[in-house]
């Protein structure tokens, strides 16, 4: 594991791939506990699989771009350490599988020499951040988002305020007031406006999905374009310091947001802007580079034999363009599954006929976008030649679904075998829905909601159903009447009735013709806010009936074997690190770093090392003593009530007082070279009481 270490020219990059590389090798000799080593590999986008001894590894592509070269280079990495298979991700990202833990750095390695990345893929970090595909050709777009959300990314990318959250935070940007970023179910959501001539965005913040789905709140009506990087640096603050950190079902921010509620929420974001190194960040989106469109000086004949399918795919799968004479074109990837050879070829195609570039969309699929009006032709034969001219691109035809049992640990009954057989109900019994974009369905194979089951008109979610001699099938809740009104604005769906998975495709055929003879041209959450939850629930109570069950219905779809119900301990969230002989290390680490931010001038980051080094010493002291540690906030007023308050250590006054001047100076020189002693004395103090008391 020697040679790729000379190869990789950025030294930010090179150390983090060799740090990977000395902990796997830690970790195999028992060097290295099991679930801080699992944390680590998690921010590297190394993520345990439902197969054991194989790794599921996660590229980071902000905001769904990739160009062909970085397409050619993922498809050389899959080919050679994984299976070359490809899974576009809900959240714009390429997911690989069947990946062996120890060549995982190398992967990586490969992967950098395109400036393709696996850092924060996964873990308790900012993830991909995502924006509407359109972005930079929306006929309806106040400017292109794709430089601010670059910018965004770039930002926060191994910056110290956002390392070790309790909790993963997902960051979206939507072109235009349809929202298709889906602002109103992530953690900040930016949609972009227009004031009197200036550029900025709409702030939706503590929205999210999972068992218990919560709308974002408009924090900001408009916030200049300059503003947003400050804004989210302090909102990243206050959930370091304030989010919940042992109980993982209540760590997500939106659980911060309900607790506290939408002012107090302002108040401390107001009252950490002080410790944020700037006030303002200009963004020059001028800079941000122009598409590089081919040039085709011949345009090729190209003979079109069923021009019945050519024109359905023109109706579906052709998206206007601001630019005139151009169109983006749909490609519908069934499930967002496609392999290395097609990849490689339609990184040519890009190439020779648009602008070399590729779009992941958050409904699974891809867009190529900057394609000649007079090629359309050209590229739908090429296409052809790929299978990838499935007509329906983003409609109801195109049902999203993660992976399940598939290879998720917390997949609980299959998504994607459901998604196929509910796809071949609609093209063969619905073909009206080839071309309606109103009806989303989307399938998730347990409740945290990777497939958005959640957010959709027609929902489903993986469950477990129980006979009455106690026989375990797969199953699916139903969920209806979700939908995105845009703006921000939007309506999660009901649970309406859980049902055997085999009765899936009769749910659905019974929803589809009711909605049919009776929806009289509404929108389908329209239709459902008018009929009601009960309405749908006698419409479909019957199905739910298991008191004796066929035998069929205890193999799930996609697969010939009986039902198991095996659940694996999740990942996608990442894990609480609650390990006290680790945490002092780990103090020293944030002391060393700060020491080196400092060196480097970055004082801002040297005293957000130092802080967490502190916060770190007293979770040790106080995990110890089997003390409260669920936020940083109780862990500072936990601290000081067990230890300074009663003398049990001695300080030059309160910790709170001390800790928390982070938030009454500036990030300047002198700050952070006092700041940095007082972690190091800190931490000398509580390591000598440890001491002392392991001795006694």
């Amino acid at each position: 594991m020697q040679s790729f270490r000379t190869e990789i020219e950025n030294p930010i990059v090179e150390k983090d791939i060799i740090e990977l590389a000395d902990k796997i090798q830690m970790f195999h000799n028992g060097k290295i506990d099991e679930e801080k080593f699992r944390s680590l590999r998690l921010a590297r986008g190394v993520y345990g699989q439902r197969q054991e001894g194989v790794q599921m590894i996660r590229i980071k592509l902000p905001y769904g771009k990739v160009r062909s070269n970085q397409l050619r280079r993922i498809c050389a990495v899959s080919d050679e350490y994984s299976r070359g298979r490809l899974h576009i991700t809900t959240r714009q990202d390429i997911q690989i599988h069947y990946v062996d833990l120890n060549r995982t750095p190398e992967l990586w390695a490969e992967l950098e020499k395109d400036e393709v990345t696996l850092r924060e893929a996964c873990g308790n970090v900012v993830r991909n951040v995502t924006a509407s595909e359109t972005a930079g050709f929306d006929v309806n777009e106040p400017f292109d988002v794709q430089p601010y959300a670059h910018a965004i990314f770039e930002e926060f990318l191994r910056n110290p305020i956002c390392q070790e959250m309790g909790r993963k935070f997902k960051v979206s940007f939507s072109s235009t007031d349809e929202d298709t970023g889906l602002s109103y179910l992530h953690d900040i959501g930016f949609i972009a406006k227009i004031e009197n001539g200036v550029r900025g965005f709409k702030v939706m913040v503590a929205g999210g999905l999972g068992s218990q789905p919560h709308l974002a709140e408009t924090l900001y009506d408009f916030l200049a374009a300059e503003e947003i990087i400050p804004a989210m640096n302090a909102i990243l603050r206050v959930f370091d310091r304030f989010g919940e950190r042992k109980s993982r079902a209540k760590a997500r921010m939106k659980f911060l947001m309900a607790k506290i509620g939408l002012d107090a929420f302002k108040e401390l974001v107001d009252e950490q802007r002080i410790a944020v190194p700037y006030t303002s960040v200009v963004i020059d989106a001028d800079a941000y580079p122009e598409p590089v469109i081919a040039e085709v000086s011949e345009i090729p004949s190209v003979e079109i034999k069923d021009q019945k399918a050519f024109a359905q795919w023109k109706a579906t799968n052709l998206i206007p363009q601001k630019q005139t004479g151009y169109v983006a074109i749909g490609i519908k990837v069934l499930l967002g599954d496609f392999y290395t050879d097609k990849a490689r070829l339609l990184a040519d195609l890009v190439d020779k006929y648009a602008a070399g570039e590729i779009r992941l969309t958050l409904r699974q699929n891809i867009v190529i976008p900057h394609v000649k009006e007079e090629l359309i032709e050209v590229v739908y034969a090429e296409l052809e030649k790929l299978g990838f001219v499935d007509a329906g691109y983003n409609k109801a035809v195109d049902i999203t679904a993660c992976p399940g049992t598939d290879t998720c640990n917390l997949g609980i009954a299959s998504s994607t075998g459901i998604a196929e057989e509910l796809e071949k109900v609609i093209a063969a019994e619905f073909p009206q829905y080839l071309n309606n974009e109103d009806v989303v369905i989307k399938i998730s194979g347990c409740m945290n909601a990777c497939g958005q089951h959640n957010m959709a008109n027609i929902g489903f979610q993986g469950m477990t159903i129980r006979t009455k001699d106690k026989k375990v099938a797969p199953a699916l809740q139903v969920l209806l009447g979700g939908g995105n009104f845009g703006n921000g604005e939007a309506r999660f769906a009901d649970k309406v009735v859980k049902i055997p998975s085999r009765r899936g495709p009769e749910a659905l055929r019974r929803i589809l013709n009711d909605f049919d003879a009776n929806g009289n041209d509404k929108k389908f959450e329209a239709y459902y806010a008018e009929k009601g939850e009960r309405y749908f629930y006698d419409l479909l109570t019957d199905l739910s009936e298991a008191t004796s069950l066929p035998a069929e219905y205890f193999i799930d779809w996609g697969t010939n074997e009986e039902y198991v119900k095996a659940i694996g301990v999740g990942e996608c969230a990442g894990v609480v690190i609650d390990l006290i002989e680790t945490l002092f290390l780990e103090s020293e680490e944030k002391i060393a770093n700060a020491k080196i931010s400092f060196d480097n001038g970055v004082y801002s980051d040297a005293i957000y090392h130092a802080y967490s080094s502190q916060i770190n010493s007293a979770k040790a002291i106080l995990l110890a003593e089997n003390k409260k540690t669920n936020t940083q906030a109780d862990i500072v007023a936990g601290f000081d009530k067990e230890f300074v308050e009663t003398g049990i250590i001695k300080l030059e006054g309160a910790f709170a007082d001390s800790v928390y001047a982070i938030n009454k100076n500036a990030p300047t020189k002198d700050f952070a070279t006092d700041y940095i002693a007082v972690a190091e004395t800190f931490l000398a103090a509580v390591r000598k009481f440890r001491a002392a008391t392991q001795n006694a």
